[in-house]
């Protein structure tokens, strides 16, 4: 069966590479390889998103779903340098990478990185989480990711989530109104949506 960036346990021949990118006006020093998610640059949906994230969140972890090699954790962790961050992923090579990026930006202190799917072994609640879901996994997939974060934020704890409208964008906005009772769209950009609800307790349908 073909690999994919969401394999867990990806055999794929090693192809590192490391790279620097600049990510809010600071460059980010990035080792990458075969077999995980935009392996060469930081992709344009993510920046979108780093770009609208607002920071001024209460107290506690932030958690990166869905971290690749560490783009979002790494380069938030440089300019909130007072937090701490969970980046999981379910890719085992990609972890290696979030943990080695981590430390070769001077921010190893301040991330752990974990193997998970989804939330499986993500535990206690955030203050934010950040999710660019991997849509070709299926809706299912992304379906999960955005639901369970009601389970693991604080209250007044945000998600936000980057999709692409064709990539079911509009279907995504609808789940989160659903689910949080509020969605706001705080930035389009080249057919990329990103989309921010706030924790506020158990919605009455």
């Amino acid at each position: 069966m073909a690999e994919h960036y969401y394999t867990a346990n990806p055999t794929t021949a090693h192809d590192e590479h490391t790279w620097t990118f600049s990510l809010f006006d600071d460059p980010v020093t990035f080792t990458t390889d075969a077999g995980v998610f935009s392996k060469g640059t930081v992709d344009y949906g993510t920046r979108t998103m780093l770009t609208a994230f607002n920071q001024n969140i209460p107290a506690g972890k932030i958690l990166d779903l869905g971290a690749g090699y560490g783009p979002v954790a790494v380069s938030l962790a440089k300019v909130m340098p007072n937090r701490e961050f969970v980046a999981a992923e379910i890719n085992e090579r990609a972890v290696e990478l979030v943990a080695r990026n981590a430390e070769q930006n001077q921010v190893g202190q301040q991330i752990t990185a974990i193997q998970s799917d989804r939330y499986e072994h993500v535990s206690g609640k955030f203050a934010a989480i950040l999710t660019n879901p991997p849509v070709r996994a299926g809706k299912e997939i992304v379906t999960d990711m955005i639901s369970g974060a009601v389970d693991h934020l604080v209250t007044g704890g945000t998600l936000t989530v980057v999709l692409q409208k064709k990539q079911g964008a509009p279907s995504a906005k609808k789940l989160m109104a659903e689910l949080f009772g509020n969605v706001k769209t705080i930035a389009k950009d080249k057919g990329y949506y990103i989309l921010e609800s706030s924790y506020v307790g158990t919605v009455n349908n």
